[in-house]
């Protein structure tokens, strides 16, 4: 491990996003990863990390301990999960991202990376899409030096939950609806969860300050910074 690697705290490590950034960590020397979760996670064989597992009240006492620079926070549930209940839905998607946001920049966490949603609107009519939308404004007041939001498309990838029917007929059919997705509808094209993995570690990364939006051309472009953060 390289003596500059960059200290990164990963949220959400037991969901699909979480599972990739930690296989794009394995062999990396120029990142130490760390991750908090409500329960155990599987770690990818080859992995050099620590994994916390505490209750959510706890992780800014967790995230004083381990002082990152940077947080990616890869946090959300679906509906069905939730039990088709807003409040349910909003407890998770909203909340305890938010609440994570303010414990790591109390803790001095000057980065923040979090995966949103393609479609992010606080002024939606779809209830899933005026949450994520409404989280972004709140992160972009929490001001930290950097924050990045990623809004990809429909996720392309392995689940350990078995997915809901027409999420999987949509991804079946990604590769000719991507065709067909031009101008304003590029930003629902699916797109590989290890991109997005590698587009949140390469932000993570990044000393640059700002907000900055990434659809899924740009968590395209983001992912491709990756390989050359890699210290031979």
């Amino acid at each position: 491990m390289s003596d500059d690697a960059t200290r990164i705290c990963l949220i959400g490590a037991t969901g699909l996003i979480g599972g990739k950034v930690m296989a794009e960590c394995i062999g990396r020397e120029d990142v130490r990863l760390s991750a908090i979760a409500r329960r155990e996670a599987q770690l990818p064989k080859g992995i050099r990390m620590e994994l916390f597992v505490a209750e959510p009240d706890k992780w800014g006492e967790v995230l004083e301990a381990m002082r990152p620079k940077a947080v990616i926070c890869a946090l959300g549930t679906t509906w069905k999960k939730a039990g088709e209940d807003e409040a349910a839905f909003r407890a998770v998607d909203q909340d305890l991202v938010l609440q994570t946001a303010r414990a790591a920049k109390e803790h001095g966490v000057d980065r923040f990376v979090v995966v949103s949603s393609a479609g992010a609107d606080p002024m939606s009519k779809t209830f899933y899409l005026r949450v994520k939308g409404e989280t972004e404004r709140e992160l972009t007041k929490i001001r930290f030096d950097r924050l990045d939001i990623l809004r990809p498309g429909l996720l392309r990838g392995k689940r350990e939950n078995d997915r809901r029917t027409a999420e999987r007929l949509g991804i079946a059919a990604a590769p000719l609806a991507n065709m067909l997705m031009h101008g304003k509808y590029r930003q629902y094209r699916a797109i590989k969860a290890e991109t997005v993995a590698q587009a949140a570690l390469a932000l993570a990364k990044s000393a640059a300050r700002g907000r900055f939006v990434h659809d899924n051309d740009g968590i395209i472009r983001a992912s491709k910074r990756l390989p050359l953060l890699v210290e031979e």
